[in-house]
């Protein structure tokens, strides 16, 4: 039995960016809605960062940002609390020059706080549901549902990309040759461990 490479970091976080749409997607078929979005809260500046769109503004929100704070999402992130608002026009949190930028206007927005390890990492949103009957769970029950399982994809999303922060550039072999190269002073006594691995990388790159 031949067993299989582990995926690179570069897969896995296509595969957690595939979870994360999968959600907005069930998101809005669920609730019927225009749309449904997943935010990033980004560790370093606080901003809501666009990480999966369904519906609405799908074609061009991706990796779009708004300062922390802003409008619902941004209310949301930093309670920690899910709101439901049935009418925008009595919501002070609702941020209308925010949502004319994204090219949609909505009567009507659910938000659900994304909590891993007591920390909101992102927020799910719902844009304009329906009000179709859903069967016997409330609809803020719904969202709780689904606001665990985007948690969970958006955390290990985020614990991959540190990784690959912390990591060295893995693609930087001048930098390695050079390491091992100073073992080797010219005219003088080599080292006979840097010298049979120049070899080898030689003979790898020949």
């Amino acid at each position: 039995m031949i067993a299989n490479d582990p995926p690179s970091s570069a897969s896995a976080e296509i595969a957690e960016r595939r979870l994360l749409q999968s959600i907005v997607e069930v998101a809005r078929h669920v609730f019927g809605s225009a749309a449904a979005s997943i935010f990033l809260v980004d560790q370093d500046t606080g901003e809501l960062v666009f990480e999966a769109v369904s519906g609405e503004g799908e074609t061009h929100l991706l990796g779009r940002r708004f300062p922390p704070g802003t409008g619902i999402a941004g209310w949301v992130a930093e309670s920690g609390q899910p709101m439901i608002a049935d009418d925008l026009t009595e919501v002070t949190q609702f941020a209308h020059d925010a949502a004319r930028s994204t090219g949609y206007v909505p009567r009507s927005i659910m938000a659900a706080p994304l909590i891993r390890h007591e920390e909101c990492i992102g927020v799910l949103e719902v844009l304009d549901r329906s009000n179709a009957l859903r069967g016997d769970l409330a609809d803020v029950d719904l969202l709780a549902l689904l606001a665990v399982q985007a948690a969970c994809g958006l955390d290990f999303l985020l614990r991959l990309r540190r990784a690959n922060r912390a990591a060295p550039p893995g693609d930087d072999l001048h930098v390695l040759l050079r390491r091992i190269a100073t073992r080797v002073p010219p005219g003088g006594a080599t080292d006979p461990t840097a010298l049979k691995l120049l070899a080898v990388a030689d003979e790898l790159l020949a």
